[in-house]
């Protein structure tokens, strides 16, 4: 064999930029090669950070707690088993999966790791996995429920999503129109959406029930109508619009500065009109799914 014909060698390329992942006093990042990059505190596996497009997309307050002595004011808090000051928000780190063109951190809660305060305060057996998913284009968070026990049990689901935005007045709600609310300003009472584009104009604490969770609620710019943010949602049939405006931001002590209402709505996605009910080793699973700036 003439052994000078022989072909050349193949060489071996760089690898492709992988997603990152760090932990850090009490917190897990992960980001893309692409720039995008979410941040996850310990506490009640609270998103804090989500960056895309070059900016900040969650309004965190400046006085919010992160040393886990409360539930942290902003980002995306996860509320279970109910919707109320008793809420359970507390989860430990459980796995992680990387793939070229996402990130997905898994966070693991059970009846076995509540303390003797929130086992007497819901004494029941279950398992939870709480998802976050990074990719180029949205940030999901998903959460299963799994009923570890012998006696059903209900429960309801929130994420607690703060938006950050430029400027409260500048912005409109779409998808709303028609539905049946729940307003927690006049005393809970039930009204039905006539606005096509919903202005926030002064405090806001509604319920939305029963929307398609396929059909997206937008938040868009009221200058030009352009998606700032789209929501879709698994399973959670419940849309929550808050924002506590001027004389409410300034009675909470964990808000701040008292005038970042002008800076942050919030649009929930959950199952809180109602009760979810589990019985005895099902599993239910929900989510929501949020594009920015499309």
């Amino acid at each position: 064999m003439d052994r000078s014909k022989k072909p050349a060698a193949i060489g071996v390329g760089a690898s492709l930029p992988q997603p990152s992942i760090a932990i850090k006093d009490n917190t897990i990042s992960a980001s893309l090669p692409s720039g995008e990059s979410v941040t996850i505190h310990l506490y009640g596996a609270t998103v804090t950070s989500w960056k895309a497009n070059g900016q900040e997309q969650l309004f965190v307050s400046q006085k919010a707690h992160l040393d886990g002595s409360k539930p942290i004011r902003g980002g995306i808090p996860l509320v279970f088993p109910f919707l109320g000051k008793s809420s359970s928000e507390s989860a430990e780190t459980a796995g992680q999966e990387k793939a070229d063109l996402a990130v997905k951190l898994d966070f693991g809660l059970s009846h076995t790791m509540l303390t003797e305060e929130f086992r007497k305060a819901w004494p029941l057996e279950f398992g939870l996995v709480y998802s976050v998913t990074l990719t180029k284009d949205t940030l999901e968070t998903s959460l299963q429920v799994r009923n570890e026990g012998t006696q059903n049990f209900e429960f309801q689901v929130l994420m607690h999503t703060y938006f950050n935005i430029d400027n409260i007045s500048n912005v409109r709600v779409k998808g709303l129109d028609s539905k049946t609310y729940v307003d927690k300003t006049r005393n809970a009472t039930s009204h039905t959406e006539t606005s096509a584009a919903l202005a926030i104009t002064e405090e806001t604490d509604r319920v939305y029930k029963e929307l398609d969770p396929a059909v997206p609620v937008i938040i868009s710019s009221a200058d030009d109508d352009k998606p700032i943010f789209s929501l879709t949602r698994k399973a959670l049939t419940d849309v929550v619009v808050w924002n506590p405006w001027i004389e409410k931001a300034k009675g909470m002590a964990d808000f701040g500065p008292d005038e970042a209402y002008q800076n942050m709505l919030c649009v929930e996605a959950g199952a809180v009109s109602g009760w979810q009910t589990l019985e005895a080793g099902e599993a239910w699973e929900g989510g929501q799914i949020i594009k920015s700036r499309l």
